[in-house]
């Protein structure tokens, strides 16, 4: 029997090419040590009560100011109505005489993140000592 040759093709290059996968992972290293940082610093502090281990000190209603985000311009302070532009000041004229010092939130669903940030501001800049964020 003869032995047949076979045909072969040109010679390929058979070696992995490591360029891309390099290039990529260098592109996410940077990205993750951009964004590590951002992800830690925070303006909010949020603190739960059931990681205190602490508990609650009884707080009568007349004690804090019930701040409620009804919509983009328009609070409840103290089941007050006020709208954006004035809540700062009816927040700080409460703050002055509460005995506390302390601020609850609530916010309706449909309302931005923005508008709820800035009461949350605003009850800081007015001179609140604690702000709870109270859910559903």
């Amino acid at each position: 029997m003869k032995a047949r040759k076979r045909n072969r093709g040109a010679d390929g290059i058979f070696d992995v090419n490591m360029t891309p996968l390099i290039d990529v992972s260098l592109v996410l290293v940077v990205i993750l040590m951009v964004a590590t940082p951002m992800a830690f610093q925070s303006s909010i502090a949020v603190r739960s009560a059931a990681a205190t281990g602490q508990a609650a000190t009884q707080v009568s209603d007349a004690d804090w100011i019930e701040v409620t985000v009804v919509s983009e311009d328009s609070m409840l302070v103290n089941r007050s109505l006020v709208t954006r532009a004035t809540l700062e000041p009816a927040i700080g004229a409460l703050v002055r005489t509460s005995p506390t010092r302390h601020v609850v939130v609530r916010c309706a669903e449909r309302v931005s993140h923005g508008t709820f940030v800035a009461v949350l501001d605003a009850a800081r800049r007015s001179g609140a000592a604690q702000i709870a964020v109270m859910g559903r």
